[in-house]
């Protein structure tokens, strides 16, 4: 039931963090790992990481905020795999600031990269996917549900992911294809150990109120990434499912 063997999954921004324990988590449970990053140099240290797991593992150099961007995506996973069946749309960034300090670059940088990505890529999956059936795993927030004063084009992208995974889900549950969105809790990552810099008491007040006790680490991600790829999951479309040790829960 949770078998990946003979499918071809792509993760954006799968070069690290995040992504990478997702990679990793497929790749283990069989599918064939397209790891799509701009940074030719983390990408390839990626996929040496996940051949070294016995992972079939390709790297594509590419800016996924592009509008020919996913069909580039799809042609190279069929390229290098023969088919395209999972796509994880985890590419991300965030600058932390109050609302009025943000420039419009800024908040068009993030909406670009965070939410307009997954459209991009995830348009370009179902034209290869209508005909076979497959599974889009976005990539959402904590601040797709809860407020921050200093995440506002942040949370604006990743609240407009679970909506959009919604959207989808209800268009393409007639094709076969499961949409679902993953809403990671404090994880730690590059971007979060800048947040840990930059705001008094984060790492202490995180703990603290997280029932598991600790932050998330990167291979927490790998079996929800399999479930939600896997057969296991046929039935399930649309959902938002939180991965936060019950941070989200926390009374």
């Amino acid at each position: 039931m949770f078998d990946l063997t003979g499918k071809v999954a792509a993760v954006t921004g799968g070069n690290g963090g995040i992504g990478l324990g997702m990679a990793e988590g497929l790749g283990r449970a069989g599918a064939c790992v397209l790891v799509v990053g701009r940074n030719e140099g983390k990408n390839r240290s990626a996929v040496a990481q996940l051949r070294a797991q016995g992972v079939k593992a390709e790297s594509l150099v590419l800016d996924v905020t592009g509008e020919t961007a996913g069909q580039a995506m799809v042609d190279a996973a069929v390229g290098h795999f023969g088919r395209f069946d999972i796509l994880v749309n985890n590419a991300g960034t965030n600058v932390r600031k109050q609302p009025q300090e943000y420039s419009l670059a800024e908040f068009r940088s993030m909406i670009d990269t965070n939410l307009s990505s997954a459209f991009i890529c995830s348009n370009a999956a179902y034209g290869a996917m209508k005909q076979q059936g497959g599974k889009i795993i976005n990539i959402g927030s904590m601040m797709s549900i809860f407020g921050a004063s200093f995440t506002a084009p942040y949370a604006a992208s990743k609240g407009g992911i679970v909506q959009m995974s919604r959207a989808m889900a209800t268009a393409w549950a007639k094709d076969d294809i499961q949409v679902n969105a993953i809403l990671p809790g404090w994880i730690s990552t590059d971007l979060t150990r800048a947040a840990q810099r930059d705001i008094p008491e984060l790492e202490q007040r995180v703990v603290q109120r997280t029932p598991a006790g600790r932050w998330g680490v990167p291979a927490d991600f790998a079996g929800i990434a399999v479930f939600l790829a896997s057969p296991a999951s046929d039935f399930i479309t649309g959902t938002a499912i939180p991965v936060d040790g019950g941070y989200s829960v926390q009374g």
